[in-house]
């Protein structure tokens, strides 16, 4: 597991920043577009003002969301409008989101039209992404359902998921999609969530999820 340590929650934001905008000026020169896979949460969204700043071409990069909450851009729980917020400001705003939210479908069908219109898009160029202190990583949560499916290496691009004690169903990229992703990061934060992080390597991924991503990412730390 590859972990860097930072001394506060500052320096983590510029230095990952920094790397998030290379690893993109690197897809950019490597083909026409780039796809770069954004989390919600909280945890990110200092890491989303520096990289709005960022002047590369953004018009060519596709940003979609590692997971979503089943409700629309409106409601105060939708990760794309913290997105929209926080990272679609100066240069960054000529970037194309992938929205999951759409308007008279049910989870299920919506999950398999994002399939299908994310994936010529993949593999992901960029991905950054959170961890909670229970281990899981964009939607795919210990006891959610359909993990296994989730996790497994032949699943769909998106797929919806009810996660226990969750008031919203919510759509998630697949482990895979995550897994293959050219540049991996995951961002944490807090003592908890270093527990949490240890516990994980090497533990069965359907009790701890973020364990199927660990030989593949960089993990960003600081207190």
């Amino acid at each position: 597991m590859n972990v860097i340590d930072y001394a506060d929650s500052d320096m983590l934001m510029i230095s990952l920043a920094g790397a998030l905008s290379r690893d993109l000026r690197a897809a950019l020169a490597r083909r026409e577009r780039a796809t770069f896979c954004v989390p919600g949460g909280t945890t990110p969204g200092p890491v989303f003002d520096l990289l709005a700043a960022v002047e590369l071409d953004w018009s060519r990069v596709d940003i979609v969301l590692s997971d979503e909450r089943w409700v629309p851009e409106d409601h105060p729980r939708s990760n794309a409008a913290l997105v929209r917020r926080r990272l679609f400001q100066g240069p960054a705003s000529a970037a194309r989101l992938v929205p999951f939210w759409r308007p008279g479908m049910e989870p299920a069908e919506a999950a398999e039209a994002l399939s299908a219109e994310i994936a010529p898009l993949l593999p992901l160029d960029v991905a950054l992404l959170g961890m909670g202190a229970d281990m899981h990583t964009a939607s795919l949560f210990p006891g959610a359902t359909r993990l296994d499916l989730a996790l497994a290496d032949d699943a769909p691009t998106v797929m919806a998921m009810a996660v226990p004690d969750q008031p919203e169903p919510r759509l998630s990229l697949t482990a895979p999609v995550l897994r293959n992703a050219f540049a991996l990061h995951l961002v944490i934060t807090g003592a908890e969530k270093r527990a949490a992080l240890e516990r994980a390597q090497g533990a069965d991924p359907l009790d701890a999820p973020v364990a199927a991503l660990l030989d593949q990412a960089i993990v960003h730390w600081s207190e």
